[in-house]
């Protein structure tokens, strides 16, 4: 009986372990994400296409109140000036780890110039990243127009 009990509590024990070293890894996914986006809205407001182009999937996709269109074209969106994104002020985040995918979602305030007007405007953000080889990879950005008072369920 006293080996069962210490088979089974050293098996407890190593699942704790396990779980509590899991929900680290997962949290330090999820830091990685939100400083990885937040350098993304400052990239983005610097037009430093260079950090962009090597963040962006090749296949990526990005969605706007405009259009959707891929990598190419979203950098020379930001490029040429035609969506200038000059501050996102990021008001909440939520973060959800699945593997080797990571999902984000924001709501922000987000001031731009599109086509010479300054506008701003709320929404929600979706950002998906997924690890490729050592580094994030954007995969999608879409942004959905939402009221100021809108929330984000955590």
């Amino acid at each position: 009986m006293k080996t069962i009990m210490k088979t089974s509590t050293a098996g407890l024990l190593l699942l704790l372990m396990s779980a509590q070293w899991a929900f680290a890894q997962n949290d330090a996914v999820e830091q990685e994400i939100a400083d990885l986006s937040t350098a993304k809205w400052q990239w983005m407001a610097d037009k430093n296409v260079d950090e962009l182009a090597a963040l962006f999937h090749d296949r990526s996709r990005f969605v706007h109140m405009s259009g959707t269109w891929g990598k190419d074209e979203e950098i020379d969106i930001i490029r040429s000036g035609r969506i200038h994104y000059k501050q996102a002020d990021v008001h909440d985040v939520v973060i959800e780890t699945f593997g080797d995918t990571v999902i984000l979602w924001n709501r922000i305030t987000l001031l731009a110039e599109v086509r010479g007007n300054e506008v701003s405007n709320e929404f929600t953000v979706t950002e998906i990243y997924q690890k490729v080889d050592d580094d994030w990879k954007l995969l999608d950005l879409t942004f959905s127009s939402v009221r100021d008072t809108h929330s984000i369920e955590h």
